[in-house]
């Protein structure tokens, strides 16, 4: 073949060359990314499940002042392992880590469906979260081995789409077996794990069957100094945020986890000084502003995004009377936003190569979302909340794919998987911190507006009318209530434990406690629109390079360095090398397509590509 022949191959043919000397056809790849798929679906789903169900389970495990730690504890380790996955990936491979993070989760999904206390479902969630994080982060930068950055905005988009399938799957499963009493024996909740298993499974083997990555033969140098201070760091600052109203801000226990943390903080940033390109997270990535303002903006971005999931269905369910079932059905609008978004931006993406604007419009969606949440009251018309979560889901249909679009196009093929899981675990670390927040908000928040509700003159009457009628008084499921009126001192802490005594009880006895738990849910929703408003403000600065048309294994080849090799974080152009097409076999036809209908499309060898350190 020609020299000239070469450089006329089309962008099929040098597509499918690059994916054959990575030992993967096309079809391969389409499979693959069906088992990625499978695997998101599988740790959104696991986010999303537990929200819907969490009143029921904390009611049958009389722990519903502990609901926060049963989040927290799978966000916390969620968050943690990601970057591990995202270096040792780098390192090992993804396919064996990706792997294992599949079983570590189902094995996890197991034993939390036998727990017998919120403490123990806590400690079995955290185990089931040391899985999902590789599940968060690994499809991720398995995409951007095998698809070019433009390429890859139209398939995260879909990805993204999955992300919000399972957003309305989860609550509507999570209610469906919460409203059960029991299946096949077993009582009703703990199908909301059981229902990991066969969609676990069916990720696993497709995963095993499909994914075959050229190996990485580059040093197992392993940070285990970073990866010690980063949990030593995060953990008890984050304990801070959930305990901090019940202990106190400056109290004993809060000041050791502020020292705690901000000890290993600085010792963790002197470690990866020390480690160079072998830290767990790289110094040298934020020497792109690219990168850093992403990795900013990614933070704000998960805390408020987690803070308005989060409290959502507990207003629908506790404020509005939905049992879980219904909940789920209301939160088709956040949902319904996020997929039209999520596709409509990745389409964007890929066919422009431009993404500056949708950090800016999402960011400022979200926040004029967050603000009609916070100024509902309990008894607002439901549609003003379906509005406000319609925009929700469209703000962030715009955020979570850009972000991590723009640190990969950032970074050299060798940092792919630092580079992804760093994204996601700053992106997390703020959903975690804010959930975090948000609940010790809302309960610390009680005491005050519960008590304020029942002084409120319009309540007051309405109580006082109720009361008189005999039927009321005679009625059993006011009971509870009654009780906590013959204890005014109770009142502010009548949530904590158990909302179930709300259901059926005359709502005149009732609408004090549902004002004074939609003002406290309010305090939350003004967190998370201060925080979205920051990140808009972030985004006007956000410096967006055009992506380059290269996937990392075709770069890679073109550098003729594979992976893992040592090199230095180059500021400069990428080097560019020609692919000897003739040493490699054609793909068949049947693994064909063009970059149109979904492969590594016209991401050309040699094509002039954009300084990562933009």
């Amino acid at each position: 073949m020609s020299s000239d022949k070469k450089k006329r191959l089309s962008s099929k043919d040098r597509a499918q060359a690059i994916i054959q000397a990575g030992g993967m056809t096309r079809r391969q790849i389409m499979l693959v990314i069906v088992g990625l798929m499978f695997a998101m679906f599988l740790s959104s789903l696991s986010q999303t499940v537990v929200g819907t169900a969490m009143r029921t389970i904390a009611d049958d495990l009389q722990g519903l002042d502990q609901q926060a730690w049963v989040v927290t504890a799978f966000l916390i380790t969620s968050t943690v392992v990601t970057p591990i996955y995202g270096k040792l990936s780098d390192i090992f491979g993804r396919r064996p880590l990706f792997i294992f993070a599949i079983i570590l989760f189902l094995i996890g999904s197991i034993a939390s469906s036998f727990s017998q206390s919120m403490i123990m479902l806590a400690a079995f969630r955290a185990l089931q979260g040391l899985g999902a994080g590789g599940l968060m982060s690994l499809p991720l930068a398995i995409m951007a081995d095998v698809l070019s950055p433009r390429e890859r905005a139209k398939y995260q988009g879909y990805f993204l789409a999955i992300f919000g399938v399972s957003s309305v799957l989860g609550p509507l499963i999570g209610g469906l077996f919460a409203g059960i009493d029991s299946f096949a024996g077993i009582e009703g909740w703990r199908w909301v794990f059981l229902f990991n298993l066969p969609i676990g499974i069916l990720a696993l083997w497709m995963v095993s069957k499909f994914l075959h990555l050229p190996k990485h033969s580059g040093s197992a140098r392993i940070d285990w100094w970073g990866a010690t201070t980063i949990v030593l760091a995060v953990v008890p600052l984050l304990l801070v945020a959930e305990q901090g109203t019940t202990w106190g801000w400056t109290s004993p226990a809060a000041l050791v986890c502020y020292a705690v943390g901000l000890v290993s903080a600085v010792a963790f940033v002197l470690i990866q000084r020390a480690m160079g390109p072998d830290a767990l997270i790289p110094l040298a990535l934020f020497r792109s502003p690219t990168f850093s303002m992403a990795t900013v903006i990614g933070v704000f971005v998960g805390i408020a995004m987690f803070s308005g999931m989060m409290m959502i269905p507990f207003v629908l369910q506790i404020v509005h009377h939905m049992d879980p079932t219904q909940a789920g059905f209301m939160m088709i609008p956040m949902v319904a936003g996020m997929m039209f978004a999520s596709i409509g931006s990745g389409q964007v993406i890929s066919r422009t190569g431009r993404y500056r604007i949708f950090p800016i419009a999402g960011t400022a969606t979200m926040a004029i979302a967050l603000g009609i949440l916070a100024l509902l009251q309990y008894d607002s018309p439901i549609w003003l909340l379906m509005i406000g979560q319609l925009l929700f889901g469209l703000g962030l249909g715009q955020l979570m794919q850009t972000l991590t679009i723009a640190s990969q196009n950032s970074v050299e093929p060798r940092d792919m998987g630092v580079a992804t899981s760093s994204a996601t675990f700053f992106r997390q670390l703020g959903g975690t911190a804010g959930t975090a927040a948000v609940f010790s908000l809302l309960y610390g928040r009680l005491p005050t507006t519960l008590p304020a509700a029942f002084d409120d003159p319009s309540h007051k009457s309405e109580m006082a009318a109720a009361l008189g009628d005999p039927n009321v008084i005679a009625d059993p499921t006011n009971s509870r209530i009654l009780e906590v009126l013959q204890n005014p001192a109770d009142i502010g802490h009548a949530l904590n434990s158990d909302s179930s005594f709300l259901t059926g009880a005359d709502p005149r006895l009732a609408a004090p406690f549902l004002d004074g738990f939609a003002q406290a849910t309010a305090a939350a929703f003004w967190l998370a629109l201060v925080v979205s408003i920051i990140a808009f403000v972030l985004s006007l600065f956000f410096k967006t390079p055009p992506l380059r048309e290269t996937s990392a294994l075709q770069q890679a080849l073109d550098d003729d360095k594979g992976y893992g090799r040592e090199t230095s974080h180059r500021t400069g152009p990428l080097p560019t090398a020609p692919v000897v097409v003739e040493t490699l076999q054609p793909a068949d036809d049947d693994a064909g397509g063009d970059g149109d209908d979904g492969g590594v499309g016209d991401a050309g060898v040699g094509d002039e590509r954009t300084d990562p350190a933009k």
